[in-house]
């Protein structure tokens, strides 16, 4: 059953590249004569590269887990060339693939997948007050309108939360939107090579002056053995 699984899954993937396929994507725009004698060449991104820069999308209605995986495993541990189909196949392996398809993946799911791969995860419960001390990119479980969809929360600044949206890309959700949907518990991956600068703790700010208060900092060392790693790990 897992093996037919995966089959549908190539069919699903293969439909989304073809469509893909037909996206515009960004190309350098050339200026001639902008400087008589001289040609400028600039590189721009299309509004849907922009949207999920540096975020994997998911590719199927049942994959928002595995792509917040795939994401944080590319862009905090530098696995650079691990993509959404690897994971799905991973957590195929370690899961209910009848259950999957029709009610998505578990967070416990995702824990035999990160255990599976020789890594930690680590689930906690924290009240609100504490959203802002998470300060590593953590995948949460939200529900929007009565849809169960997991996320990639990067960061937490007053009342904005910084999320990496497997299916719309990246987003500012209010604090009291997002406390609306959130139960309550975060997802941690934890394991060797963590980037304390990964570019999920930097997300695109908003073009107004409060921008100027969310300042970027590197995890410090300490707060990563706050979240369960190991000195090894971390020293």
């Amino acid at each position: 059953m897992k093996s037919f699984a995966i089959s549908l899954l190539g069919i699903a993937l293969l439909a989304g590249i073809t469509l893909s396929a037909n996206r515009v994507d960004a190309a350098p725009i050339r200026l001639g004569n902008a400087v008589p004698g001289t040609l400028v060449t600039k590189e721009v991104q299309s509004i849907r590269e922009h949207r999920f820069e540096n975020l994997i999308a998911q590719e199927t209605d049942f994959s928002c887990g595995a792509a917040s995986l795939a994401t944080i495993l590319r862009y905090a541990y530098g696995w650079t060339s691990l993509s959404e189909v690897e994971v799905l196949e991973g957590m195929f392996a370690v899961s209910d693939a009848d259950v999957a398809q029709r009610m998505g993946f578990s967070l416990l799911d995702l824990r035999n997948y990160v255990e599976s791969i020789g890594m930690r995860a680590r689930g906690y419960e924290i009240e609100e007050d504490a959203l802002d001390a998470v300060s590593i990119p953590v995948i949460v479980l939200l529900d929007l309108a009565g849809y169960q969809h997991f996320v990639v929360m990067k960061k937490v600044v007053g009342d904005r939360v910084y999320i990496g949206d497997p299916s719309l890309g990246n987003t500012i959700m209010p604090r009291s939107d997002f406390m609306a949907a959130w139960n309550n518990i975060i997802f941690a991956v934890i394991g060797e090579n963590f980037d304390t600068h990964t570019v999920l703790l930097n997300p695109t700010q908003p073009l107004t002056a409060r921008r100027l208060t969310d300042v970027f900092s590197p995890v410090p060392k300490q707060q990563l053995l706050d979240f369960g790693f190991r000195h090894a790990e971390v020293f």
